[in-house]
């Protein structure tokens, strides 16, 4: 078990190292990718599909940034959850199912009654096809930030650079919450139960 363990982070360690770097080329501009090519990583792009689909860039920058959205609305929804705050009422009247009924962690979605999961999926399915297509690359839907829209393209393109972050940094943290819950039954290790 420890070599298990200690393969395993050695493992992980090599994802930190510093890239070797070559000289190469792409169709794409650095002007058109420059957008999330932040420090420390700069390109990011360990399989190389620059390089063999440059024309699929676009949409994958747009996934990435809508995965980023989704998973720093999970990491807030676990750190509510698992503070217990919680609606008042029943998430299912006929399962009579209580919000405060509801588990923590992994454990939550399996307590949600079938119907429920499909209304959720119905939800998800209406939004990502009609009303936020994902067709729409730019990830502008004409809200702005709390109403207002950026004007300055110097510091909309500072604000998409830290929302890539905190969306790659989040989607790393859900990630890892959903593992750690998974082994001990605890999103986080700072928790006692």
């Amino acid at each position: 078990m420890k070599t298990a363990v200690l393969a395993a982070i050695l493992g992980s360690a090599a994802a930190f190292a510093p890239a070797q770097t070559g000289r190469t080329t792409s169709s794409l501009a650095v002007s058109e990718i420059e957008l999330g090519v932040t420090e420390p990583l700069g390109v990011f792009d360990p399989l190389g599909w620059l390089e063999t689909e440059p024309e699929a860039f676009e949409r994958r920058r747009a996934v990435e940034r809508k995965h980023g959205r989704v998973a720093m609305a999970a990491v807030v929804g676990v750190i509510v959850h698992n503070n217990h705050w919680v609606f008042d009422g029943y998430l299912s009247k006929s399962a009579d199912l209580k919000f405060s009924d509801v588990p923590t962690g992994i454990d939550g979605i399996r307590a949600i009654p079938g119907a429920g999961l499909a209304q959720i999926l119905a939800f998800f399915a209406l939004v990502e096809l009609a009303w936020m297509p994902a067709s729409k690359y730019d990830g502008d839907y004409g809200v702005g930030y709390f109403g207002t829209d950026i004007k300055d393209p110097e510091e909309k393109a500072r604000k998409l650079n830290v929302e890539l972050n905190n969306g790659r940094a989040a989607m790393m943290g859900i990630l890892g919450i959903m593992v750690h819950d998974v082994l001990d039954g605890k999103p986080f290790i700072f928790i006692e139960s």
